[in-house]
């Protein structure tokens, strides 16, 4: 695994072989952060990264200069293989919690300004991730949603959906949290 840009890139980490998750690609990771950047600067903000996996995501997010990164991964071993490159880099930005992201997500009251989900494309409950974080205490009004997924979804009918994007068979949709309508 490598660390494409910023402070960290570069950097390769190898990821240990009994490691069940499925990293976004490089190209998709690429591409996907090129348009992170074109919304949103990275510097300063903070992000939550769930079903982090491996941390490829969390890295960049954190290389590319978030004041802070949570990643919330259920997996010990991949839990364990993030901690072990957080210490390897020496970065208390990052935090992980070894957790379920569905009870994490109903107990959040800290929102963030950027989520990014990459759930297990089989998972049993996957057509709800998308609404359950904008629904979210982890989620403010204005903040970035990005939800990684095979071309099956479509998750565009959703409030706050801004663009969907696809590299090869890696999908994305992007989402803004709406802000509050006003009274008049």
């Amino acid at each position: 695994m490598r660390i494409i840009r910023g402070k960290y890139g570069k950097r390769r980490f190898d990821v240990p072989h009994n490691i069940t998750a499925r990293p976004t690609t490089d190209f998709a990771k690429e591409n996907i952060f090129n348009v992170i950047e074109n919304i949103v600067d990275i510097d300063g903000e903070e992000v939550l990264d769930l079903f982090a996996g491996t941390g490829a995501i969390s890295l960049e997010f954190l290389s590319r200069g978030a004041r802070s990164v949570t990643s919330v991964e259920m997996a010990a071993t991949q839990a364990n293989f993030i901690r072990s490159v957080k210490e390897k880099l020496g970065d208390d930005a990052l935090r992980v919690i070894r957790g379920d992201v569905f009870k994490f997500l109903t107990s959040a009251k800290k929102p963030y300004d950027i989520v990014f989900a990459d759930p297990p494309y089989d998972h049993p409950r996957f057509d709800e991730i998308p609404a359950l974080i904008l629904n979210s205490g982890a989620v403010k009004p204005g903040t970035l949603v990005i939800v990684e997924h095979s071309a099956r979804h479509d998750f565009s009918a959703l409030p706050g959906f801004e663009q969907h994007r696809a590299y090869g068979s890696v999908n994305f949709s992007i989402f803004r949290k709406p802000m509050p309508a006003e009274n008049y």
